[in-house]
C-alpha cells in the first residue's frame, strides 16, 4: 500500500543557546534528538511509537509536521516533500495532518470558551459559512462524546478527559487523514484513558484515520496500535506488527522494556528492573549501537561504528549485530 506519510533518514538536533553559543557556534553543544529515522504509515494504519522518556518520540512527531525543523532527511506527506512547502501550502496541509498535545488544560487557551475554541477552527479555514458554525459546532461536539451544553464552558470548568475530547475535536475540524497523538492519555486517570482510546478507535474506523500514538505505555501501544516502532536515543531499534514485536522481541532493548512491565509474582514480589543504567546523554552518542553501554548481549562490533541499520528479520525489521544484514538472502560468512 502507498504510505500517506514518509520519513526518510530525518534527523533533528538542537544547538545550545546563551552567550557561549554566540560567541563560540563551533563550540555549541548539540542535542541529537533524532538520528536518521526512516518510517512510514498507511492510509488507515495505527502506529505505535514507543521508548523511554527522552528518547525522541515527541520530537519526531513534531517534525513529521515541520512543527520543528529537521537538520537533514526528508518528510514526504502524499508523495509531496513537506520542506518545498510555502507558509500558504503549509497551512493547507495541516488541514489534512493534525496533532493531539499530552497535557489537555495547556492545549487549550483558557481565556476562551469551548464552543469559541473549535469555532475558530472553522473560521481560520473556512470550513463553512459564518452561519453553519453552531450547528457544525454542535455535531463536530457530540462525535467526541461531548454534550454540546459545555460549548458555553472554559477549560477550568471541565475535567482533563473532557479537555482532552475538545483537543481531539479541534483536530477533527478540519478533516484530517493523519492524527499524531503524543502522550495523549498520560495525563489521565485510568478510567478515562480507556475512554479516549476507545474513542480514537471508534473514529479511525470511522472515519478510515491514519494515527500515529506516542506513547512510553507498553500496555497502550498494544491495544491501540497493528504496527510498532521501538525508538532508542533518536533511532528505530525494532519495527513490525505490535503483536510480533510483544510476543518475540528481537533487540535486547525492546525485551528489556517489555521484561520491565511490572508483574507481581505469586509471593507478592515485583522482578528487578531490566534497565539498570541511565541511558547515555543525547549530546554525547556513543559509537557504534548507542545500547551497547546497557545491553547484556553486547560485543566487540557493537562498540563501533557505524551505528546498525534496521535489518529485515521476518515479519519485522531490527537495527542490532546479533542480526547481521542478509547478503543474497543468506546471512554473510562468520555469522
Amino acid at each position: 500500500m502507498t504510505a500517506l506519510l514518509e520519513t526518510d533518514a530525518l534527523t533533528v538536533e538542537f544547538r545550545e543557546g546563551g552567550l557561549g553559543a554566540l560567541f563560540n557556534p563551533a563550540g555549541a553543544r548539540v542535542t541529537h534528538a533524532v538520528n536518521g529515522v526512516s518510517l512510514s504509515v498507511a492510509p488507515g494504519e495505527t502506529l505505535g511509537l514507543v521508548g523511554e522518556s527522552g528518547c525522541g518520540k515527541s520530537t519526531l512527531g513534531r517534525a513529521m509536521l515541520r512543527l520543528v525543523e529537521p537538520r537533514a532527511g526528508s518528510v514526504r506527506f502524499g508523495g509531496t516533500d513537506l520542506a518545498a512547502l510555502d507558509p500558504a501550502r503549509l497551512t493547507r496541509f495541516r488541514r489534512r495532518a493534525q496533532m493531539i498535545f499530552q497535557d489537555p488544560f495547556a492545549a487549550l487557551n483558557p481565556r476562551l470558551t469551548i464552543g469559541e475554541t473549535l469555532a475558530e477552527v472553522f473560521r481560520v479555514h473556512r470550513l463553512c459559512a459564518p452561519g453553519e458554525i453552531p450547528q457544525r459546532l454542535a455535531a463536530l461536539m457530540q462525535s467526541v462524546g461531548l454534550s454540546p451544553d459545555l460549548a458555553a464552558r472554559r477549560p477550568a470548568a471541565l475535567s482533563g478527559g473532557q479537555c482532552q475530547r475538545v483537543g481531539i475535536a479541534r483536530a477533527l475540524a478540519v478533516g484530517p487523514e493523519l492524527l499524531i497523538a503524543d502522550e495523549a492519555v498520560s495525563a489521565l486517570d485510568v478510567s478515562i484513558q480507556a475512554q479516549i482510546l476507545n474513542l480514537l478507535t471508534q473514529l479511525c474506523a470511522e472515519r478510515h484515520l491514519a494515527l500515529i500514538f506516542i506513547s512510553h505505555d507498553l500496555g497502550v501501544i498494544r491495544h491501540l496500535c497493528r504496527r510498532v516502532a521501538v525508538m532508542y536515543l533518536g533511532r528505530i531499534v525494532e519495527e513490525g506488527p505490535t503483536e510480533a514485536v510483544f510476543t518475540n522481541p528481537r533487540h535486547p532493548y525492546t525485551a528489556a522494556l517489555l521484561a520491565s512491565i511490572p508483574r507481581m509474582a505469586p509471593d507478592g514480589s515485583l522482578p528487578p528492573p531490566q534497565l539498570l543504567d541511565e541511558p547515555p546523554s543525547p549530546t554525547r552518542l556513543p559509537q557504534g549501537c548507542a545500547f551497547h553501554p546497557r545491553c547484556p548481549k553486547a560485543f566487540a562490533l557493537c562498540r563501533q561504528g557505524p551505528a546498525p541499520a534496521l535489518r529485515r528479520q521476518e515479519p519485522v525489521q531490527v537495527a542490532c549485530e546479533l542480526y547481521p544484514p542478509l547478503v543474497n538472502g543468506s546471512a554473510p560468512a562468520g555469522h
